[in-house]
Protein backbone atom coordinates (compact mmCIF):
# COMPACT_ATOMS: atom_id res chain seq x y z
CA UNK A 1 0.00 0.00 0.00
CA UNK A 2 2.90 2.26 0.70
CA UNK A 3 4.65 1.94 -2.17
CA UNK A 4 1.19 2.07 -4.10
CA UNK A 5 0.66 5.72 -2.96
CA UNK A 6 4.00 6.73 -3.44
CA UNK A 7 3.67 5.80 -7.06
CA UNK A 8 0.46 7.91 -7.30
CA UNK A 9 2.48 10.66 -5.57
CA UNK A 10 5.40 11.16 -8.48
CA UNK A 11 2.42 10.24 -11.12
CA UNK A 12 1.00 13.06 -10.05
CA UNK A 13 3.65 15.31 -8.87
CA UNK A 14 1.93 15.94 -5.78
CA UNK A 15 4.07 18.50 -4.15
CA UNK A 16 3.32 20.64 -6.87
CA UNK A 17 -0.68 20.04 -5.91
CA UNK A 18 -1.41 23.45 -4.47
CA UNK A 19 0.04 25.63 -7.45
CA UNK A 20 -2.49 24.26 -9.96
CA UNK A 21 -5.90 25.68 -7.96
CA UNK A 22 -4.25 28.96 -7.63
CA UNK A 23 -3.16 29.45 -10.88
CA UNK A 24 -6.58 28.41 -12.03
CA UNK A 25 -7.98 30.48 -9.72
CA UNK A 26 -6.37 33.42 -10.27
CA UNK A 27 -7.65 33.89 -13.68
CA UNK A 28 -11.33 33.51 -11.86
CA UNK A 29 -10.48 36.54 -9.71
CA UNK A 30 -10.21 38.52 -12.24
CA UNK A 31 -13.50 37.49 -13.71
CA UNK A 32 -15.13 37.67 -10.87
CA UNK A 33 -13.39 41.25 -10.88
CA UNK A 34 -15.52 42.05 -14.64
CA UNK A 35 -18.17 39.86 -14.00
CA UNK A 36 -19.07 39.78 -10.31
CA UNK A 37 -20.87 37.03 -8.84
CA UNK A 38 -18.52 35.70 -6.35
CA UNK A 39 -19.66 32.62 -4.13
CA UNK A 40 -17.07 30.43 -2.38
CA UNK A 41 -18.88 27.29 -3.67
CA UNK A 42 -17.59 28.52 -7.06
CA UNK A 43 -14.51 29.39 -5.72
CA UNK A 44 -14.05 26.10 -4.31
CA UNK A 45 -15.71 24.64 -7.58
CA UNK A 46 -12.89 26.11 -9.72
CA UNK A 47 -10.28 24.96 -7.44
CA UNK A 48 -11.29 21.35 -7.86
CA UNK A 49 -11.33 21.66 -11.69
CA UNK A 50 -7.95 23.27 -11.95
CA UNK A 51 -6.54 20.50 -9.63
CA UNK A 52 -7.93 17.48 -11.05
CA UNK A 53 -8.07 18.85 -14.65
CA UNK A 54 -4.11 19.86 -14.73
CA UNK A 55 -3.27 16.26 -12.22
CA UNK A 56 -4.95 14.59 -15.07
CA UNK A 57 -2.69 16.19 -18.12
CA UNK A 58 0.48 15.02 -15.66
CA UNK A 59 -0.64 11.84 -15.77
CA UNK A 60 -0.86 12.06 -19.62
CA UNK A 61 2.31 13.04 -20.67
CA UNK A 62 3.58 9.71 -18.37
CA UNK A 63 1.09 7.99 -19.99
CA UNK A 64 1.96 9.34 -23.27
CA UNK A 65 6.17 8.60 -23.22
CA UNK A 66 5.73 5.38 -20.62
CA UNK A 67 8.45 3.71 -23.30
CA UNK A 68 10.75 6.63 -23.93
CA UNK A 69 11.25 6.98 -20.23
CA UNK A 70 12.81 3.64 -19.76
CA UNK A 71 15.53 5.08 -21.72
CA UNK A 72 16.82 7.67 -18.97
CA UNK A 73 19.85 8.12 -18.22
CA UNK A 74 20.02 10.94 -15.92
CA UNK A 75 17.15 11.19 -12.68
CA UNK A 76 18.04 14.65 -11.88
CA UNK A 77 15.13 16.40 -13.08
CA UNK A 78 12.82 13.05 -11.85
CA UNK A 79 14.47 13.88 -8.32
CA UNK A 80 13.16 17.31 -8.27
CA UNK A 81 9.58 16.91 -9.92
CA UNK A 82 8.96 13.66 -7.91
CA UNK A 83 8.46 13.50 -4.38
CA UNK A 84 9.58 9.91 -3.91
CA UNK A 85 12.37 10.43 -6.85
CA UNK A 86 10.61 7.74 -9.38
CA UNK A 87 8.86 7.30 -12.54
CA UNK A 88 6.41 4.81 -11.72
CA UNK A 89 5.36 3.56 -14.95
CA UNK A 90 8.44 2.35 -16.68
CA UNK A 91 9.94 1.16 -13.03
CA UNK A 92 6.69 -1.26 -13.09
CA UNK A 93 5.14 0.63 -9.88
CA UNK A 94 2.22 1.60 -11.94
CA UNK A 95 0.87 -0.19 -14.65
CA UNK A 96 0.03 1.72 -17.83
CA UNK A 97 -3.56 0.65 -17.62
CA UNK A 98 -3.73 2.08 -13.98
CA UNK A 99 -2.20 5.04 -15.56
CA UNK A 100 -4.59 5.41 -17.74
CA UNK A 101 -7.42 5.19 -15.36
CA UNK A 102 -6.58 7.49 -13.30
CA UNK A 103 -6.47 10.03 -16.09
CA UNK A 104 -9.73 9.26 -17.01
CA UNK A 105 -11.00 9.28 -13.33
CA UNK A 106 -9.28 12.98 -12.86
CA UNK A 107 -10.19 14.19 -16.31
CA UNK A 108 -13.46 13.06 -15.90
CA UNK A 109 -14.17 14.50 -12.14
CA UNK A 110 -13.21 17.82 -13.95
CA UNK A 111 -14.91 17.43 -16.75
CA UNK A 112 -18.06 16.81 -14.57
CA UNK A 113 -17.40 19.80 -12.70
CA UNK A 114 -16.98 21.91 -15.18
CA UNK A 115 -20.25 20.88 -16.54
CA UNK A 116 -22.51 22.08 -13.96
CA UNK A 117 -21.28 25.60 -14.80
CA UNK A 118 -23.65 28.05 -16.45
CA UNK A 119 -23.66 27.85 -20.25
CA UNK A 120 -21.62 28.66 -22.21
CA UNK A 121 -19.03 29.02 -19.86
CA UNK A 122 -19.66 24.86 -19.27
CA UNK A 123 -18.54 24.93 -23.16
CA UNK A 124 -15.60 27.45 -22.93
CA UNK A 125 -13.95 25.40 -20.05
CA UNK A 126 -14.90 21.98 -21.56
CA UNK A 127 -13.76 23.38 -24.75
CA UNK A 128 -10.22 24.66 -23.09
CA UNK A 129 -9.89 20.74 -21.68
CA UNK A 130 -10.26 18.95 -24.04
CA UNK A 131 -8.27 21.07 -26.84
CA UNK A 132 -4.96 20.88 -23.94
CA UNK A 133 -5.27 17.10 -23.80
CA UNK A 134 -5.24 16.79 -27.48
CA UNK A 135 -2.11 19.54 -27.52
CA UNK A 136 -0.26 17.55 -24.89
CA UNK A 137 -0.82 14.16 -26.54
CA UNK A 138 0.82 16.65 -29.92
CA UNK A 139 3.88 17.75 -28.10
CA UNK A 140 4.86 14.40 -26.87
CA UNK A 141 4.56 12.81 -30.47
CA UNK A 142 5.87 15.70 -32.18
CA UNK A 143 9.04 16.59 -30.74
CA UNK A 144 10.14 12.56 -31.09
CA UNK A 145 10.86 14.04 -35.00
CA UNK A 146 10.67 17.37 -35.97
CA UNK A 147 13.31 19.86 -37.04
CA UNK A 148 11.80 22.75 -36.18
CA UNK A 149 10.34 23.36 -32.36
CA UNK A 150 7.13 23.24 -33.82
CA UNK A 151 5.67 20.54 -30.49
CA UNK A 152 7.33 23.44 -28.14
CA UNK A 153 5.83 26.80 -30.02
CA UNK A 154 2.62 25.07 -30.28
CA UNK A 155 2.11 22.32 -27.51
CA UNK A 156 2.80 25.23 -24.59
CA UNK A 157 -0.75 27.00 -25.64
CA UNK A 158 -2.11 24.61 -23.23
CA UNK A 159 -0.28 25.55 -20.51
CA UNK A 160 -1.16 29.58 -21.36
CA UNK A 161 -4.57 28.16 -21.47
CA UNK A 162 -5.29 27.12 -18.32
CA UNK A 163 -5.77 30.56 -16.50
CA UNK A 164 -7.63 31.96 -19.09
CA UNK A 165 -9.89 28.76 -18.54
CA UNK A 166 -10.16 30.18 -14.99
CA UNK A 167 -11.05 33.23 -15.92
CA UNK A 168 -13.54 31.70 -18.26
CA UNK A 169 -15.94 29.86 -16.09
CA UNK A 170 -17.48 32.88 -15.14
CA UNK A 171 -16.03 35.82 -17.92
CA UNK A 172 -16.50 35.71 -21.19
CA UNK A 173 -13.88 35.87 -23.88
CA UNK A 174 -12.42 39.48 -24.12
CA UNK A 175 -9.40 41.85 -23.61
CA UNK A 176 -8.71 40.30 -20.23
CA UNK A 177 -8.91 37.03 -20.95
CA UNK A 178 -6.20 37.72 -23.93
CA UNK A 179 -4.08 39.58 -21.45
CA UNK A 180 -4.63 36.66 -19.86
CA UNK A 181 -2.93 34.03 -22.82
CA UNK A 182 0.11 36.75 -23.83
CA UNK A 183 1.44 37.08 -20.32
CA UNK A 184 1.80 33.70 -19.19
CA UNK A 185 2.69 32.20 -23.18
CA UNK A 186 6.26 33.71 -23.11
CA UNK A 187 6.97 32.24 -19.72
CA UNK A 188 5.69 28.63 -20.46
CA UNK A 189 8.29 28.98 -23.05
CA UNK A 190 10.94 30.01 -21.47
CA UNK A 191 10.09 27.34 -18.70
CA UNK A 192 10.09 24.40 -21.07
CA UNK A 193 13.16 25.15 -22.51
CA UNK A 194 14.67 25.62 -19.01
CA UNK A 195 13.42 22.35 -18.27
CA UNK A 196 14.69 20.32 -21.46
CA UNK A 197 17.88 22.40 -20.79
CA UNK A 198 18.28 20.58 -17.49
CA UNK A 199 16.86 17.05 -18.67
CA UNK A 200 18.66 17.18 -22.02
CA UNK A 201 21.46 14.27 -21.51
CA UNK A 202 17.31 12.15 -21.01
CA UNK A 203 16.05 13.86 -24.29
CA UNK A 204 19.39 12.95 -26.39
CA UNK A 205 18.73 9.15 -24.90
CA UNK A 206 15.34 8.83 -25.91
CA UNK A 207 15.61 10.86 -29.49
CA UNK A 208 13.74 13.72 -28.46
CA UNK A 209 14.09 17.19 -30.42
CA UNK A 210 14.13 19.69 -27.75
CA UNK A 211 15.14 22.92 -27.93
CA UNK A 212 18.52 22.08 -26.34
CA UNK A 213 18.87 19.20 -28.89
CA UNK A 214 17.97 21.32 -31.97
CA UNK A 215 20.34 24.13 -31.09
CA UNK A 216 22.81 23.19 -28.70
CA UNK A 217 23.08 24.84 -24.51
CA UNK A 218 24.45 27.96 -25.83
CA UNK A 219 21.11 28.12 -28.61
CA UNK A 220 18.74 26.87 -25.59
CA UNK A 221 20.10 29.43 -22.96
CA UNK A 222 19.07 32.25 -25.30
CA UNK A 223 15.61 31.04 -26.03
CA UNK A 224 15.07 30.93 -22.77
CA UNK A 225 16.39 34.77 -22.12
CA UNK A 226 14.39 35.82 -25.31
CA UNK A 227 11.11 34.48 -23.90
CA UNK A 228 11.56 35.72 -20.94
CA UNK A 229 12.31 39.33 -22.68
CA UNK A 230 9.22 38.79 -24.11
CA UNK A 231 7.26 37.77 -21.29
CA UNK A 232 8.85 41.06 -19.39
CA UNK A 233 6.93 42.94 -22.00
CA UNK A 234 3.54 41.50 -21.85
CA UNK A 235 3.84 41.67 -17.80
CA UNK A 236 4.36 45.43 -17.85
CA UNK A 237 1.66 45.67 -19.91
CA UNK A 238 -0.81 43.51 -18.03
CA UNK A 239 0.73 44.68 -15.02
CA UNK A 240 -0.29 48.77 -15.83
CA UNK A 241 -3.80 46.93 -17.17
CA UNK A 242 -4.52 45.43 -14.01
CA UNK A 243 -3.06 48.27 -11.28
CA UNK A 244 0.20 48.93 -8.97
CA UNK A 245 -0.35 45.65 -6.96
CA UNK A 246 -0.17 43.39 -9.73
CA UNK A 247 2.34 45.19 -11.39
CA UNK A 248 4.49 45.51 -8.10
CA UNK A 249 4.10 41.22 -7.73
CA UNK A 250 5.05 40.84 -11.70
CA UNK A 251 8.10 43.16 -11.08
CA UNK A 252 8.94 40.75 -8.44
CA UNK A 253 8.19 37.78 -10.46
CA UNK A 254 10.34 39.11 -13.33
CA UNK A 255 12.98 39.41 -11.11
CA UNK A 256 12.90 36.13 -10.18
CA UNK A 257 13.03 35.01 -13.85
CA UNK A 258 15.88 37.18 -14.29
CA UNK A 259 18.17 35.53 -12.18
CA UNK A 260 17.35 32.16 -13.65
CA UNK A 261 17.81 33.19 -16.77
CA UNK A 262 21.27 34.52 -15.54
CA UNK A 263 22.09 31.38 -13.98
CA UNK A 264 21.54 29.77 -17.32
CA UNK A 265 22.78 32.31 -19.74
CA UNK A 266 26.27 31.79 -17.57
CA UNK A 267 26.38 28.04 -16.78
CA UNK A 268 24.89 26.80 -19.91
CA UNK A 269 24.12 23.61 -18.49
CA UNK A 270 21.95 20.77 -17.30
CA UNK A 271 22.98 22.06 -13.40
CA UNK A 272 22.77 25.79 -14.01
CA UNK A 273 18.89 24.78 -15.34
CA UNK A 274 18.49 23.08 -11.84
CA UNK A 275 19.31 26.33 -10.00
CA UNK A 276 17.27 28.23 -12.28
CA UNK A 277 14.12 25.92 -12.05
CA UNK A 278 12.87 26.45 -8.24
CA UNK A 279 13.15 30.14 -9.29
CA UNK A 280 10.77 30.03 -12.57
CA UNK A 281 8.66 28.28 -10.45
CA UNK A 282 8.36 30.54 -7.54
CA UNK A 283 7.72 32.98 -10.40
CA UNK A 284 4.63 31.28 -11.26
CA UNK A 285 3.33 31.64 -7.23
CA UNK A 286 4.20 34.81 -7.43
CA UNK A 287 2.16 35.99 -10.27
CA UNK A 288 -0.90 34.10 -9.06
CA UNK A 289 -0.87 35.62 -5.56
CA UNK A 290 -0.18 39.01 -7.25
CA UNK A 291 -3.49 38.72 -9.69
CA UNK A 292 -5.34 37.51 -6.61
CA UNK A 293 -4.49 40.23 -4.05
CA UNK A 294 -5.01 42.77 -6.97
CA UNK A 295 -8.68 42.03 -6.93
CA UNK A 296 -9.03 41.14 -2.95
CA UNK A 297 -7.44 44.64 -2.07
Amino acid sequence: MRETIAALADLTRIHFFFVWPLLFCSGLALALQNYGGFSWELVVRAALIGLFGFEAGLVLNDYVDREYDRRDVDSSLTRYWRPFRARPIPEGKISPRAAFALFIALAGAAATLAATLPIPHNLYVLGIMGYSYLIEYFYQTKKRRQTLPFAQVVGRTDFALFPVAGYLVIGNPDMTALLIFLFFYPWALAHLAANDIADVANDRARGMATIPVLYGMRGAAAWVAGCAAAHAVTAVAFGLALGPVALAGFLAGLALLAGAACLILRGKSPAAAMQALPLIHATLIVYAVAIIATVAF
